[in-house]
């Protein structure tokens, strides 16, 4: 059936695109803020952390598993009812144990779901046929429980998947630990502070990347012109931004770690860069990967194929220890 043409579409969509090479051969400010109005992002001279993934369509909703995939779901690390992960895994597993990469969620320290259709669907698709298992972690959120104490509870989840994961054919040494956005922030938190993890029994993990946080100088973000959701974060009191800061927490790093950013923002790769400055020479190393993609689709594409997943892909088969192939046609054994 031919769909009806609305009036004006066809000069509608010109004249949006004509804006759109505008704002960007617009440099500085001005055409961050323009970039991020037609995006319906919010201005980069306002945020840092939008909050993209609440109210998605998630996999536990709709069912929509792929053929091949199966889900241990609500796998509890705790007795609050949001410390709980979801294992994602090969229906035939494979003779060897699985890398797992362990997934947390954004939504500004308040809100995400492990579920969330952003946060799981294109990794799992891409991942899971490979045999390597999704972990997508829950954890006890604002008002409740301050970014500090979020990033424990992460701790805690790192240190209960190794546990379990024999018991689903996982290897617990073979781990890369993946956050974006507030989930960003906290994986970076843990990595700049090895004693988290460590006190809650968690092993040492192969690697971390973060996705897309504006949050590793918290001092900096505070300091300056930023959103009410970073108030309701990280409060009023300079001792508190510091100590949920992954800058200012830097002790040794516990694993390499990759920091993709993105270009189209204003804030998060100088973030990044000033968090990379600040490693000591002898520690590992961190890697940045700036993307011209929006917030939200570093999240939701990463999985699908093109260079972006290309880029992280190779960043995770090239840290020590990791055993399978992610790029290319997945085994067919």
């Amino acid at each position: 059936m031919n769909t009806p043409r609305l009036p004006g579409l066809a000069a509608g969509a010109c004249c949006l695109s004509l804006l759109v090479a505008h704002a960007t051969a617009i440099a500085g400010p001005l055409g961050d803020r323009l970039r991020a109005r037609l995006e319906g992002q919010p201005s980069p001279a306002q945020t840092t952390e939008p909050d993209l993934d609440e109210g998605m369509e998630a996999f536990r909703a709709s069912g929509r598993l792929p053929t091949g995939v199966v889900r241990l779901a609500d796998r509890a690390y705790g007795p609050h009812s949001a410390q709980r992960y979801d294992v994602y895994l090969p229906s035939r597993r494979p003779m060897q144990t699985m890398p797992i990469i362990v997934m947390v969620h954004g939504g500004g320290w308040a809100h995400g779901d492990k579920a969330h259709a952003p946060v799981v669907d294109n990794k799992v698709r891409r991942w899971i046929p490979r045999n390597v298992a999704l972990v997508s972690v829950n954890y006890p959120m604002l008002p409740e429980t301050p970014p500090l104490e979020q990033a424990r509870h992460v701790a805690r989840a790192l240190a209960s998947v190794q546990r379990d994961a024999p018991s689903w054919g996982g290897d617990p040494r073979q781990v890369v630990l993946m956050g974006h956005s507030a989930g960003a922030h906290l994986v970076a938190l843990l990595t700049a502070h090895p004693a988290f993890t460590q006190a809650e029994g968690a092993l040492p993990w192969l690697g971390t990347v973060s996705l897309d946080s504006a949050a590793f100088d918290v001092v900096a973000v505070m300091s300056g012109r930023h959103l009410a959701l970073y108030d309701r974060a990280f409060g009023t009191a300079r001792s508190d931004w510091v100590a949920a800061s992954p800058l200012h927490q830097l002790t040794r790093m516990a694993a390499p770690m990759l920091a993709v950013c993105s270009s189209r923002r204003a804030d998060a790769c100088p973030q990044a860069r000033s968090f990379a400055a600040a490693i000591p020479s002898d520690a590992p190393e961190m890697h940045i990967l700036p993307v011209p993609l929006s917030h939200g689709d570093i999240n939701a594409t990463l999985g699908k194929p093109g260079s972006y997943t290309d880029a992280v892909e190779r960043s995770i088969e090239g840290l020590p220890g990791w055993s399978v192939r992610l790029s290319g046609e997945p085994s067919r054994r």
